[in-house]
């Protein structure tokens, strides 16, 4: 299953990524990756330790001539994003990653390929195989459950960690060295309730919307994709004011950050107001494919009602009036941009999740900045518009941001360097999507560090893909990179 990518090169790399494909690795069930990591430093005779929050660090020596260079840490997560069409029948607990070569990419079948962070960790395993490379002491670290509260760097303790180099290969546009990326904080709003009878008479329609690209929450959150949470409740509080519509259930996208791409609804209705209801459904059909054109396939985006059985409970009428509100009114997307870094976002939202069950409505956003300061103060307006709305709001699970070093000699070397190989400048970026570097720097002070990887597209969402020949260069160029370091 998916071995076509065994033919690829570098072979080494491609191998160790195909084993990673075949366990199962969701963050949050990381016992079996990490054994597998451990094992294979161990096969390899190496040094090999594990902190109380599950990181591996597996430490290769220097080879001969090399031993007075700066010990290098490679870092990579071992966790991957979970994601899948609704009509996909697939286990991310149990079921293996199918691999398959589409052209010029590399994606899965109809599920994430786990490219993030999965190309960094196999690269790193193929560096630390490698008895031809010549370099200093190198310490591998394999960091657990990133996607979701960065887990396993926010446990790192002082003195696990000995380099004062840092090469984080988790960035996914190749040429680009990233120097720093923004912090963010989870807002978590909930409301309960008592639920109430349906009134005898109304019939029910379950409201699916689907087909849109969601994405990186981080990365493609500029790119102007449509939010299928603010879609739906777009549509919800015209159909609640207008036709008696009443909400029994909402389900709507799923990880923090991820880009919603689906949502469904369970409403009830009057009969009489049927063939109004099922026009305004048409109606925010046509107008959500004219405004998300240049944004979305919109071939693939689909809104519709299809009449289900009639649920016996609704949402409390004053609850889903004020959800409704709340959700319309939270602030989405694109808050403000960099000036200093022109075309980066400086500080962002992400309406990851809406789902009501048994009494119960949860929210989850993830909120993002570069700044500290416009962290904590979108976060602050965010639980402002929900507790006015009578939820019970937490902020919480927050990270800091990475801050650039204008004066890092490692960024100096590798920028000249990849001009050299490539006859071309690489470009010095800072990133919007949250990397492990600025929580590192906390446990390890001092650390020279630069990120880069890849071409990796679509993270976080089924059409997730990596660009199969930048994967060569990738890696010739992390080996350049160890190979000069003086």
């Amino acid at each position: 299953m998916g071995k076509e990518i065994l033919k690829l090169k570098p072979s080494q790399l491609w191998k160790h990524f195909y084993d990673l494909s075949q366990i199962p690795r969701p963050t949050g069930q990381m016992k079996e990756v990490t054994k597998f990591v451990m094992d294979f430093g161990k096969s390899l005779g190496l040094e090999v330790k594990q902190d109380k929050a599950g990181n591996t660090l597996i430490t290769k020596p220097a080879t001969k001539g090399k031993e007075k260079v700066p010990t290098v840490i490679l870092q990579s997560h071992l966790d991957m994003v979970p994601q899948k069409n609704n009509d996909v029948k697939h286990d991310f607990t149990k079921d293996p990653i199918e691999t398959v070569i589409d052209g010029k990419n590399v994606k899965a079948k109809s599920t994430t390929l786990g490219a993030d962070n999965g190309i960094g960790v196999a690269a790193m395993m193929a560096v630390l195989e490698d008895k031809t490379l010549k370099h200093g002491k190198i310490e591998a670290l394999f960091t657990t459950d990133e996607e979701v509260g960065m887990v396993g760097a926010n446990g790192l303790k002082k003195g696990f960690l000995s380099g004062s180099i840092l090469l984080n290969l988790d960035t996914e546009e190749i040429g680009e060295l990233c120097v720093g990326c923004a912090g963010g904080v989870d807002v978590n709003a909930d409301w309960e309730f008592k639920e109430v009878k349906t009134p005898k008479g109304d019939i029910a329609y379950k409201i699916t919307l689907k087909g849109l690209r969601g994405g990186h929450s981080g990365t493609e959150i500029h790119l102007g994709r449509a939010n299928a949470n603010k879609l739906m409740f777009y549509f919800l509080k015209e159909a609640v004011s207008n036709y008696e519509v009443r909400l029994a259930s909402i389900d709507g996208g799923s990880l923090r950050n991820a880009i919603p791409r689906e949502a469904v609804a369970v409403v009830t209705l009057p009969e009489e107001d049927e063939k109004d209801f099922l026009k305004l459904v048409k109606k925010y059909e046509k107008k959500y494919k004219e405004e998300y054109k240049s944004a979305e396939l919109v071939d693939k985006l689909s809104f519709k009602a299809a009449k289900t059985d009639v649920p016996k409970t609704l949402i409390p009428e004053e609850i889903q009036d004020s959800l409704i509100n709340a959700v319309v009114g939270c602030q989405n997307g694109v808050i403000s941009m960099l000036t200093d870094f022109e075309g980066i976002v400086e500080t962002s939202t992400n309406l990851a999740r809406v789902a009501s069950e048994n009494g119960k409505i949860s929210i989850k956003i993830l909120a993002r900045s570069s700044s500290e300061d416009r962290k904590d103060e979108i976060a602050s307006s965010l639980e402002s518009v929900f507790a006015l709305a009578g939820a019970k709001v937490t902020v919480e699970n927050g990270y800091p941001g990475w801050q650039p070093n204008a004066q890092s000699a490692t960024l100096d070397m590798m920028a000249k360097l990849y001009k050299e190989m490539y006859k071309e400048e690489a470009h010095v970026v800072v990133v919007h999507a949250g990397l492990e570097c600025g929580i590192i720097l906390g446990s390890t002070p001092g650390l020279d560090i630069v990120s880069f990887g890849p071409t990796i597209l679509n993270a976080h969402s089924p059409d997730e893909f990596v660009v199969i020949d930048t994967v060569p260069k990738f890696y010739d160029y992390l080996v350049k990179t160890l190979e000069n370091i003086k």
